[in-house]
């Protein structure tokens, strides 16, 4: 039985929503050291350069950064090594067909703790043009100005 029940969210890709497109999303398991768990524990990371990839029949999460945890000595990890994700064979088999479709790349949306597991939520993603991102914006100030002119209208009328 966990120790820990729910999700709770270590770190975020935030920039990951604006630079790409995000095609369908996975669910991983991460193959850690015991100095990245407590560093994660203690709510450290940075998926901003994050980045997957397969090779060999396996998925990997390269660039991500869990720093050093500040009480191991000799027993801690390298910052940014490559880690192995834990996914079923099918899925590895769906994930390379779409990054060999072209134009397609993994990358990590969240890191978070599952009922007291790590786990990271990987996405095929296409990467966004600059009009695109233009646009994206545009969109959600249009919708916030609609919400907020409802809003006043709703004010009103009561």
């Amino acid at each position: 039985m966990p120790r820990e029940r729910g999700e709770k969210v270590v770190a975020t890709n935030r920039r990951a929503r604006h630079e790409y497109a995000i095609e369908k999303t996975y669910e991983a398991g991460l193959v850690l050291t015991g100095t990245e768990v407590k560093s994660l524990r203690q709510g450290r990371a940075n998926l901003s350069d994050g980045y997957a990839y397969i090779n060999g029949g396996e998925a990997f999460l390269d660039a991500v950064h869990i720093p050093e945890y500040s009480q191991g000595h000799w027993t801690n990890h390298a910052s940014k090594r490559i880690r192995k994700l834990l996914l079923h064979k099918d899925e590895i088999v769906k994930l390379s067909h779409a990054i060999s479709a072209g134009g397609y790349t993994l990358i990590p949306l969240k890191l978070y703790f599952s009922d007291g597991r790590a786990k990271v939520e990987i996405a095929v993603a296409k990467g966004k043009r600059e009009y695109e991102k233009r646009q994206t914006i545009r969109e959600r100030e249009d919708k916030r100005e609609a919400e907020r002119a409802m809003r006043g209208r709703n004010r009103l009328g009561d």
